[in-house]
């Protein structure tokens, strides 16, 4: 399975980055950043769904989705745009992706930005605020119970922002259960690459009161933005439709508010 490929892709990464800087000497310099996110906050503003704009260049299952590709010009246009975050990709080897891609994103805009990786090591969540981040992503599906809860407060200790990834029931249950504030529901199955926007919709209902909850992956159209603010999702994660769009100002704006 390519998931199993990518996770012991990245422990070999995180193995080799440790020899040039060692856990130790990274966590004194994460946490002397003073981190203060407001990624959560700005995510869960009132009164309409709120966007996560993704910066992915490719994907195992699609190839290359956007060969013009500019960080830095897409981060510009998705702020210019309204997005009240940016999702930055940052696996190399199976999305081309660059965890510098966070710092220079961050020095771009002035909205929170998250890095989207395959989180498997204490390393790269401390690496993510050296670079600039304002939350990770970590996935319930390929952490043990004992491991998010580990992670989630390595997290707050540096004073990142967490975005947990659920997609069936059972990864539901992990993330209620380690006192998530913020869940993601993933209509994309990280086995098969199967998208059903559907999936938000059953497990919404699981969610406690009080939780943040984000929508991702296989949103194209206004109205699924209309369809899933209708079940209380207060934010959603799109990059797919975007990066396809040859006018992305102009497909942010239609796909978040219905102007054409």
């Amino acid at each position: 399975m390519i998931l199993d490929k990518i996770i012991s892709s990245k422990k070999d990464e995180v193995r080799s980055a440790k020899k040039d800087m060692p856990l130790d000497s990274l966590k004194k310099k994460a946490m002397s950043l003073g981190v203060k996110s407001s990624f959560a906050a700005g995510i869960s503003r009132e009164g309409h769904i709120n966007l996560i704009a993704e910066i992915k260049k490719s994907s195992p299952s699609k190839g290359i989705i956007r060969g013009d590709f500019d960080p830095l010009m897409i981060a510009w246009e998705y702020q210019q745009s309204g997005a009240n975050a940016i999702s930055v990709l940052t696996d190399e080897r199976y999305f081309d992706g660059r965890i510098e891609y966070l710092k220079m994103v961050k020095e771009r805009v002035g909205i929170p930005v998250l890095r989207k990786d395959f989180i498997v090591d204490e390393y790269q969540i401390y690496e993510s605020a050296v670079y600039g981040a304002d939350a990770i992503l970590l996935i319930s599906g390929i952490l043990g119970d004992a491991q998010l809860k580990e992670y989630l407060a390595i997290s707050s200790a540096v004073g990142l922002d967490v975005l947990v990834e659920t997609h069936d029931d059972e990864d539901l249950s992990k993330a209620i259960n380690s006192g998530a504030g913020i869940i993601g529901i993933n209509n994309r199955d990280l086995e098969t690459f199967h998208v059903d926007i559907k999936n938000t919709e059953r497990l919404i209902g699981s969610i406690p009161k009080g939780k943040i909850i984000v929508s991702e992956s296989g949103i194209e159209s206004y109205e699924e933005i209309l369809f899933l603010k209708n079940l209380g999702v207060n934010a959603v994660l799109i990059g797919e439709t975007f990066m396809r769009a040859n006018d992305i100002e102009k497909k942010v704006k239609e796909v978040m508010s219905g102007a054409r």
